[in-house]
C-alpha cells in the first residue's frame, strides 16, 4: 500500500478531474478500502480542499471551488503547458506582471528536470498590427470583472469613455451592457446606448466605469441574432478587418474567455460565464478548423454547422487509426 502522503496526492489528482467519483471507484483506482477513502477525504478537507459529498445510490465525491486557492497538483505535461501559457498569454495586457509572478512561483517548486525544460522555451509574443489603431490595448482586469458582473446581473452601466486618437476629451455613456467579446485580440463591450437609442461597441481599454450602477433591465434582442454576425457586420470594410473564410464554425469551449482570447487570432470570443465561452472561428477547410479548435485542449460543444461536427468525427477516426499504428508490438510468449 502507498504511504499516506503519496496516497493523498494520488487521491487529489483523481478528484481534480471534472467528474464525480464514487467511493468504490476511488478505492479500486487507489487499491485501498472504501473506509480508507473516507478517512483520506476527511484529511484533504482538513487541508481546506472543498470536497463535496454527492448524493445518490452509490454516493460519491466532487472537488468544488473554494473561498481561497489551496495547493494544486499538476503532472509534468500540465506544468510545462501552464508555464508556456504564462509566458505568452498575458503579453500586452495589464496582467503581464501577475503572470510573471505566477510563473516565478511555479518555477520555484518545479523539479529540476521540468525547470530546465521551461527555461529552454524563449517565446516572444508579437502583437499583430491593428487595422485602424496602433495604440496597444491595455485592459484592466478589474474592469473586465465589473463588466462581466453587470452583464450577468442585467444592470445599467455608466462610464467615462475617452475619445480616440489620444485626446483627453471624455464622454459619459449610459448603456445596457449585453456582451463582452474579443475581436482581433481587443476586448469590446456590446451594449444598447440609452442616449443614442442604438447598439454600440466600446473598446474595453477605454471604459472607466462609474458607481453606482443603474437599475436592472430586460435584455433586448441583438441585431443579426448572434454576436458573431453583429460584430462582423460592424467591422466589415474597415481596411480589411474581416476575413471571409470559406469555412466558419461556432463552438462552446469549457474555458474562460480570457484564456481563449489571446489565441483566437481573428476569431470572435464571447464570454458565457467564468468557465465557458463561445468561439466563432474560420479556416480554409473544415478539417483544418476542427484541428485548430482542438489545440485549446478542452471539452468542445459544436454549435454549428453540421460540416464542423462531421470534420471532428473524421478527424477523431483518423487520430484513432494513427494511435493504433504507433502502439508497441507485443511478442507472444513461447
Amino acid at each position: 500500500m502507498q504511504k499516506t502522503s503519496a496516497r493523498l496526492l494520488a487521491l487529489l489528482s483523481l478528484l481534480q478531474t471534472p467528474r464525480d467519483w464514487s467511493g468504490d471507484d476511488l478505492a479500486e483506482r487507489l487499491g485501498i478500502t472504501s473506509r480508507t477513502v473516507r478517512r483520506d477525504i476527511d484529511r484533504l478537507r482538513e487541508l481546506d480542499y472543498p470536497i463535496r459529498s454527492v448524493k445518490g445510490p452509490a454516493g460519491g465525491y466532487r472537488l468544488e471551488a473554494g473561498t481561497h486557492l489551496p495547493p494544486m497538483l499538476f503532472d509534468d505535461a500540465q506544468a510545462v503547458a501552464l508555464a508556456v501559457a504564462l509566458r505568452t498569454a498575458a503579453a500586452g495586457t495589464t496582467v503581464a506582471e501577475d503572470a510573471s509572478r505566477a510563473l516565478a512561483t511555479l518555477r520555484q517548486v518545479m523539479p529540476p528536470r521540468l525547470r530546465h525544460r521551461i527555461d529552454l522555451v524563449h517565446v516572444t509574443a508579437v502583437r499583430p498590427p491593428a487595422a485602424t489603431d496602433d495604440t496597444p490595448s491595455q485592459v484592466d482586469t478589474q474592469v473586465l470583472m465589473e463588466l462581466s458582473r453587470v452583464i450577468h446581473a442585467h444592470e445599467e452601466l455608466r462610464f467615462d469613455y475617452p475619445q480616440a486618437h489620444g485626446t483627453s476629451a471624455e464622454d459619459v455613456r449610459r448603456v445596457q451592457p449585453h456582451h463582452l467579446v474579443t475581436w482581433r485580440q481587443r476586448w469590446y463591450l456590446v451594449a444598447w446606448d440609452l442616449r443614442r437609442e442604438d447598439w454600440r461597441t466600446f473598446r474595453v481599454d477605454r471604459i472607466r466605469p462609474r458607481t453606482p450602477t443603474g437599475p436592472r433591465f430586460a435584455p433586448r434582442d441583438l441585431p443579426g441574432d448572434t454576436v458573431s454576425t453583429f460584430i462582423t457586420s460592424r467591422f466589415r470594410g474597415n481596411d480589411g478587418t474581416t476575413t471571409d473564410w470559406p469555412c466558419r464554425g461556432e463552438v462552446i469551449l469549457h474555458l474562460p474567455a480570457a484564456e481563449v482570447a489571446p489565441f483566437a487570432e481573428d476569431g470572435i470570443v464571447e464570454e458565457l460565464g467564468p468557465r465557458h465561452c463561445r468561439l466563432v472561428l474560420g479556416s480554409w477547410s473544415w478539417t483544418g478548423l476542427a484541428a485548430a479548435l482542438g489545440r485549446f485542449d478542452t471539452d468542445i460543444e459544436v454549435v454549428g454547422p453540421p460540416q464542423l461536427a462531421t470534420a471532428f468525427r473524421d478527424l477523431a477516426a483518423r487520430y484513432a487509426r494513427a494511435a493504433r499504428t504507433t502502439e508497441p508490438e507485443t511478442t507472444p510468449e513461447q
